[in-house]
């Protein structure tokens, strides 16, 4: 074993995302030696290197001869186009028009794990000592926990539900831009809005946003490269990690048509459609792309059996 000891410096994987008009952007631009792969075309304002990017194969591509470069930072504009461009590919593969056409969301965790291609190309750059930034909206989401009474809105990434957990989980900073603002009292008793010039980055989770940090980076900080400059200097390359493999055979269960009978039969049948709803609770799945081959077949068998009665 080659066991080390203490901290290393090594390339920084970012994600930076925030309302619209906040400038990503230009907040990325500050970088050190940026490299835009340009798929959202919007930054023909800024003097910067850029690629304009239109395909997923564009993307995976020019992500590859990012690692002959001497570029330091290598920023894809947007993580949400991005996906769109991925989604373009599993619709085309899989000869579907749309992504809820797959049926019980197969297609979001098809998509997931075509989209981790990205991630296993942006770790061979962070192992040249390349930092890899992912620019991306935000969207407002209403939340419902189980321990509270009530919900309440925050905001969160741009992407579908299996996509955003694969970019969070692999940033070592999470960044979440947004404009300071507060509620007042009016002199006729409404409450209203003020501020709203101010551009915050947020680096640390709250009930409102998701942020991270690794780096002992404020809880906020002005909205300026400058403020994070000091994760992004004196890189030093190191070996490339293994990106997780997918958890379930998705494309092995599309190819047996298990998934597809079942969807049919719940379709046409009460009493199937209610064995496949105590399947999910019992092996608790939401997405049916989640039971095993073994599952799927053994739940289906079951749900032949009662449409048949």
């Amino acid at each position: 074993m080659n066991i080390t000891k203490g901290k290393q410096k090594t390339a920084v994987r970012a994600v930076i995302y925030g309302v619209e008009g906040i400038g990503k952007s230009t907040f990325a631009a500050g970088l050190p030696g940026p490299l835009f792969l340009d798929l959202e075309k919007g930054t023909s304002h800024l003097s910067i290197s850029r690629v304009e990017i239109d395909t997923w194969g564009d993307l995976e591509a020019a992500l590859n001869e990012c690692l002959q470069t001497d570029f330091e930072t290598i920023v894809i504009d947007t993580a949400d186009w991005a996906e769109a461009a991925c989604a373009e590919v599993v619709l085309k593969k899989h000869g579907k028009k749309s992504i809820e056409d797959f049926g019980f969301g197969k297609g979001y965790v098809i998509l997931a794990e075509e989209f981790r291609k990205v991630i296993a190309k942006a770790e061979a750059l962070i192992s040249r000592g390349k930092n890899v930034v992912f620019l991306a909206h935000s969207k407002v989401v209403r939340q419902s926990p189980p321990d509270q009474t009530d919900g309440y809105d925050r905001y969160e990434l741009k992407l579908a539900k299996q996509v955003a957990p694969i970019l969070k989980e692999w940033a070592d900073l999470l960044g979440f831009a947004n404009f300071r603002s507060q509620v007042v009292e009016g002199t006729d008793g409404r409450t209203k809005a003020t501020g709203g010039k101010e551009r915050l980055l947020h680096l640390e989770h709250s009930a409102a946003w998701d942020a991270k940090n690794r780096f002992n980076l404020p809880a906020s900080v002005p909205f300026a490269p400058e403020h994070v400059l000091a994760c992004f200097q004196g890189v030093q390359p190191r070996a490339p990690q293994t990106v997780a493999a997918p958890v379930k055979a998705v494309e092995a269960l599309v190819a047996a048509g298990d998934l597809e009978q079942m969807e049919q039969l719940a379709a046409k049948s009460p009493a199937a459609r209610r064995v496949l709803e105590l399947a999910q609770d019992h092996y608790r799945v939401v997405d049916l792309c989640e039971l095993t081959a073994q599952q799927a077949a053994k739940v289906l068998k079951r749900m032949q059996e009662e449409a048949a009665k």
